[in-house]
């Protein structure tokens, strides 16, 4: 991986036997399970995200997304402590058949401290047609707005964080490469 993806970016599959397969992880907000809160939780904040694989290719593919840690960590805070994952809460991806121009969500919820959510590391490792996948990173944060990683204007709300250290890297590596 040369750059980690900020939260409201599509990644494409660098494989040929993965040709028009995407993810994203996007929509990062505070938010509770519908079935409520675990009791591992308390005293945490909750948050809430959601991972979409998008198929543009001619092919479907088996997707696989419902094991943590396996398909999926989520990490906050500078020194990335692991992040309580509601299981129970999120939905899940299981041998679900993605169909050329069709698209899948998931819901994860996480919860860590309030301090600690104004940096979030979130991997994604799914199982495609039953075999381990590379992983995709994505950085974010509470905040930190989606739009506020654009090439358009920039959010007014959003605050110095490593979202915006990605933005700013991201935009010199594309000086660069012009």
């Amino acid at each position: 991986m040369d750059v980690p993806n900020v939260i409201g970016d599509w990644q494409e599959y660098q494989s040929d036997e993965l040709a028009g397969l995407r993810v994203r992880v996007h929509r990062l907000k505070k938010a509770t399970p519908s079935r409520g809160r675990d009791d591992d939780a308390k005293g945490l904040t909750y948050v809430s995200f959601q991972v979409t694989f998008e198929n543009r290719g001619s092919e479907y593919y088996s997707i696989d997304l419902s094991e943590h840690p396996e398909h999926f960590e989520v990490r906050a805070g500078r020194d990335g402590h692991e992040a309580f994952v509601d299981v129970y809460g999120s939905s899940r991806i299981k041998k679900y058949n993605l169909y050329p121009q069709r698209r899948v969500t998931a819901v994860v919820y996480a919860a860590a401290t309030p301090a600690m959510l104004k940096q979030i590391d979130i991997q994604i490792a799914p199982e495609i047609d039953e075999d381990a996948v590379f992983g995709y990173h994505w950085v974010g944060g509470l905040g930190v707005h989606e739009g506020s990683t654009r090439t358009t204007s920039r959010a007014s709300t959003a605050k110095p964080s490593v979202a915006n250290e990605v933005e700013q890297f991201l935009k010199g590596a594309a000086s660069d490469e012009t």
